[in-house]
């Protein structure tokens, strides 16, 4: 079994450095191209993807559908697990604000108003840890958020807290894991 995920394509706030978490927005035009994209490469490289499992967010949902209308995949599961990361208080406003960056590393502690890492990672691992029964020997796709593929990149692969903190993926970037 292969797990696949991607990040959903860019939205507004994206293109702006803006913090979105929870804050449900959908994709920008450019964010549309990019989930295409998506769709054409995966098409091409014919990696045997039997289903799309996306994050219930519009921005998640909107690259799932996307992606499907060009591949042929077809988004069986909306999975409240792959949600991103409850940013509180930092919604909304620039990536740069004083604490976000150094609030995104201390595990044990919620953001403002929002979630610690740890309840981010007792989710997505708790799905992780179902998929191998849930989707036996069939690849799958997870499309979902930022935050949310951080966590799935250290569930496959372990890196330290600085990789943590300095962990990116692009809009439409495509990574996997065997399992």
């Amino acid at each position: 079994m292969k797990i696949y995920f991607t990040r959903h394509g860019e939205t507004e706030w994206n293109s702006r450095n803006i913090i979105c978490g929870v804050t449900d927005i959908d994709l920008s035009p450019n964010g549309e191209k990019q989930a295409e994209a998506l769709g054409k490469r995966i098409n091409l490289e014919r990696p045997q993807i039997a289903r799309i499992i996306t994050s219930p967010m519009k921005r998640a949902m909107h690259t799932s559908e996307i992606i499907s209308g060009i591949t042929g995949i077809p988004v069986t599961d909306t999975e409240n697990a792959l949600r991103e990361w409850d940013y509180g208080t930092y919604e909304g406003k620039p990536r740069d604000v004083p604490g976000f960056k150094e609030n995104k590393v201390e595990f044990g502690c919620r953001m403002p108003g929002g979630e610690s890492v740890f309840d981010v990672v007792n989710r997505v691992y708790g799905f992780l840890d179902e998929c191998p029964e849930r989707y036996s020997g069939e690849n799958i796709l997870l499309v979902c958020h930022g935050g949310v593929c951080r966590v799935i990149e250290t569930y496959y692969r372990d890196i330290t807290r600085k990789e943590f903190s300095e962990f990116f993926m692009g809009n439409c970037e495509l990574r996997d894991f065997c399992v």
